[in-house]
């Protein structure tokens, strides 16, 4: 590999915005925000809004949509079945 041109990789941790899980894993992401992490280092934090904790695939739960699709909202404006 040439010096200088690939990104540096660096643990970092991944923030769940929406359930505030945390997971370290190795990433080329680098941020201005930093976390110690249960080890007492500190790393940098990247916040993500899905992550395997939240996501319908792992956690066998969808979402319910509150606004409902197009097909929803016709059916609702006018209030047909």
């Amino acid at each position: 590999m040439k010096n200088g041109i690939h990104p540096e990789y660096r643990k970092v941790i991944f923030l769940d915005t929406s359930s505030d899980f945390k997971f370290l894993s190795g990433s080329t992401l680098d941020s201005d925000e930093t976390m110690e992490w249960e080890d007492g280092n500190t790393y940098p934090v990247i916040r993500v809004e899905i992550s395997s904790d939240t996501h319908p695939f792992y956690t066998g739960k969808q979402r319910e949509d509150k606004a409902g699709g197009r097909v929803d909202r016709f059916k609702r404006k006018y209030n047909l079945k």
